[in-house]
């Protein structure tokens, strides 16, 4: 099958949102009473989400002002950033690792904290992407996202309040597999917010996402994610997807933000870095599946754009599976 017989059939943004799948998770149920302060730490290229069960709370994330969270609703630190939760601004804060935690597995504990006064329960997750294209698209959001999923009656809004009340009895119970349920509702909640985030603020129509939007710059850039080993080229990609050489090169590095080849070499060496962490396929296997020749090209251009070479990504990632 060509490439062009994909089409209409592939959906560039949709393809995206496909690589949204979460690992590294790990979660937390609190349940605290006022007055509570707890502040978060830092957690580097993870996204952080927060599900209010009962009660109410607020959540302040650097440069951004303070949101109250209300029970059936979510929110979303995209970026890891350190952040707090609080039932009174007032409340003397206490960092999240200061505080005696139960352990009930390697990837779930249950937090109990605060002054006896009116209780919030929660759910907290601490997740990680681990696909270039979820990568690049959590880095286009905003630092906080807070969803209501009681803000209409639409049958989409029914089914994450569902959602939710089956998350926040799987948090309570945590019978068998329900850590796996936990996570799989996790995903579904995060890419609906990210889907209404994308439909309602018009900074989704611009950078990278904007360009998955665009039909024939969007249909370059999901081609080169489908197919990232195929010996593109700017002309075979232009024909591809009816345009001239000299105007996709122009459109594309206007919506992308960097030339196509660029964004080509940028994109096989990330989804090199992530096999890597993960597969023990043969660097020989891997330069293939990547549009190299060789190893040593394919090792001479992971080196030039991740500063390393893939047996240093492969060893490191041994040694933190032991």
């Amino acid at each position: 099958m060509k490439a062009k017989d994909l089409w209409p059939a592939v959906d560039p943004l949709g393809e995206a949102l496909h690589f949204l799948r979460m690992s590294g998770s790990f979660y937390c149920r609190s349940e605290v009473t006022a007055p509570w302060s707890v502040a978060l730490p830092a957690v580097g290229d993870c996204l952080m989400f927060h599900v209010v069960t009962a009660g109410a709370c607020w959540i302040a994330v650097p440069g951004v002002e303070p949101r109250l969270v209300r029970a059936g609703e979510f929110a979303l630190v995209p970026h890891g950033e350190g952040h707090t939760f609080y039932s009174d601004a007032d409340a003397p804060t206490v960092d999240l690792f200061d505080l005696p935690r139960q352990a009930v597995s390697d990837r779930y504990e249950i937090l109990r904290h605060g002054g006896g006064g009116d209780a919030t329960s929660m759910v907290c997750g601490v997740v990680r992407f681990d696909h270039p294209a979820a990568e690049r698209l959590v880095q286009l959001l905003p630092k906080l996202m807070c969803f209501d999923t009681a803000r209409s009656g639409d049958g989409q809004h029914e089914w994450m309040q569902h959602s939710l009340r089956l998350m926040a009895s799987e948090a309570r119970t945590l019978l068998p597999g329900g850590e796996t349920i936990i996570t799989r509702l996790a995903d579904i909640l995060v890419i609906q917010a990210i889907r209404t985030w994308m439909a309602q603020d018009p900074a989704a129509q611009t950078g990278w996402i904007g360009a998955l939007q665009d039909k024939q710059i969007g249909r370059a850039l999901a081609l080169i994610h489908l197919d990232p080993a195929r010996a593109w080229t700017v002309a075979s990609l232009a024909s591809e997807v009816a345009m001239s050489r000299s105007a996709l090169s122009a459109r594309f590095t206007a919506r992308v933000g960097e030339p196509v080849m660029q964004y080509l070499a940028r994109w096989r060496m990330h989804l090199a870095l992530a096999q890597l962490k993960e597969d023990d396929a043969p660097l020989a296997e891997m330069a293939s599946r990547h549009g190299y020749e060789s190893e040593a090209a394919f090792s001479r251009a992971f080196k030039r754009w991740m500063g390393t070479s893939p047996g240093a990504v492969r060893a490191a990632a041994r040694l933190v599976t032991r």
